[in-house]
């Protein structure tokens, strides 16, 4: 007879749960392959940054009033000693414009991915700055930015075939 009561699990009712748990880990690991997760990744983090990009724009390399007001009577650097204005606010406004419409796309593409998640890293840091409440959602930009930042765009972009080309080309013959 057993010493234990009948309500305490068995060593193959453990061993079966322990099973079941490795089973379901290894579909959990198999449905997140590392480079679909990436191309998810880069257009989770383009996505938002197109957005805001595409309605500064009233044309081709043409901004809108209401994107350079904002930079220019709105949006303030909230630094130590601030809050202070925006230098040069039509400037700031027009790369701005460029930096959420351009470096999207490179993003989705998988084109020079690293250097365009970098880009919007940089844009993340300013935007904090800009709207210090805000962070829940800058921390999660700038987390899918570094995880682009280091482990590249996955087999799933141009950089990819770019990359091999390279290397094939760079073998002595």
């Amino acid at each position: 007879m057993s010493s234990l009561p009948d309500s305490m699990p068995r060593h193959g009712a453990r061993v079966s749960l322990v099973k079941r748990v490795a089973s379901a880990e290894s579909l959990v690991r198999k449905m997140a392959q590392p480079d679909i997760v990436l191309a998810i990744l880069r257009i989770a983090l383009a996505v938002p940054f197109w957005r805001s990009g595409i309605l500064k724009w009233d044309g081709f390399l043409r901004l809108n009033d209401t994107a350079v007001y904002l930079f220019s009577q709105e949006f303030t650097l909230h630094l130590p000693g601030g809050p202070y204005p925006f230098p040069a606010p039509e400037v700031v406004a027009f790369l701005s414009g460029c930096g959420e419409v351009v470096l999207p796309v490179l993003l989705v593409l998988g084109l020079g991915t690293r250097f365009a998640a970098l880009g919007l890293f940089l844009m993340t840091v300013v935007i904090q700055i800009t709207v210090p409440d805000g962070w829940p959602i800058h921390l999660t930009w700038a987390a899918m930015a570094l995880a682009l930042m280091r482990h590249g765009p996955g087999r799933l972009s141009l950089d990819h075939p770019i990359a091999r080309i390279s290397c094939s080309g760079a073998r002595p013959t």
